[in-house]
């Protein structure tokens, strides 16, 4: 695959635009298409690399960004392009091989996380996976292809993964640090570049050592409120017992009064 016409390929290594804007009557987990236009923005701003048009790091970026929009947003994984629906699966560090399916339900999140000391997989679903790590990285939490090492059908590449943590995760605070996630993945290919296999390798205990860095947020919400109405009602309870002593011996004229504190009125 020494020349490259990408434009020429299938649709599923095209850029990420392009690949929306002929993805019509599809199955969107949110009813409508993603918009990606804040993320290119940054992209241009903060990408270490500008690889040329037709290289084998853009065919390659272009086809895991396909993935990437199948896996949060495509519902129907008959309606998935990037992949070989029932021959697909995908793995973290050589742990389970998860399905099409598995994806769908889960996010990527979740199954390339997995189970650690400030994660647990098994205590999250798609939509609570997916709000950690909006609420973490609030302008986006962006990726690209460093370095491509091999080309189809088994692509070895080293991808970087990016963003400013400013919002809280689970509890921890926000340190407004550029972290920043290096990896490799092994992606196997048909010879019409769908994928069959994903294998992606990281540190992820490193990754969530920075999210918790920052401490535990103090939990003052619901403290603060059940201590402001233990007060109130302390305070309460201190006139309704203040106006019960007055009204004993205050004259007739306020024992009538309509206002709670006429008793103590001097």
């Amino acid at each position: 695959m020494s020349q490259i016409d990408i434009e020429k390929l299938h649709l599923w290594v095209q850029d990420r635009d392009t690949v929306l804007k002929y993805s019509n009557h599809v199955e969107w987990r949110y009813g409508e298409k993603p918009d990606y236009t804040h993320s290119n923005e940054k992209l241009s701003q903060e990408s270490t690399r500008n690889h040329p048009p037709n290289s084998l790091e853009t065919l390659v970026q272009n086809l895991v960004r396909t993935f990437d929009i199948e896996a949060n947003f495509k519902t129907n994984p008959a309606q998935w392009l990037s992949v070989v629906p029932d021959q697909f699966r995908m793995s973290t560090n050589g742990g389970s091989r998860h399905t099409i399916t598995d994806l769908i339900n889960s996010g990527t999140y979740k199954l390339m996380i997995g189970n650690t000391k400030n994660y647990k997989a098994t205590e999250e679903n798609f939509e609570t996976s997916t709000g950690l790590f909006h609420t973490a990285f609030p302008d986006g939490f962006l990726w690209e292809v460093l370095e491509v090492y091999s080309g189809p059908p088994e692509i070895v590449f080293k991808w970087r993964h990016w963003g400013e943590f400013k919002g809280e995760f689970k509890g921890y605070a926000p340190t407004n640090e550029m972290i920043e996630v290096i990896g490799t993945s092994v992606v196997r290919v048909t010879d019409d570049l769908k994928i069959l296999s994903l294998e992606h390798y990281y540190d992820n205990t490193q990754f969530l050592a920075k999210l918790t860095s920052g401490g535990k947020l103090l939990k003052t919400s619901q403290n603060q409120q059940k201590k402001s109405h233990s007060l109130w009602r302390r305070f309460w309870n201190f006139i309704r017992k203040l106006w019960g002593k007055k009204e004993t011996s205050a004259p007739a004229n306020l024992q009538t009064s309509r206002c709670p504190f006429a008793a103590v009125v001097k």
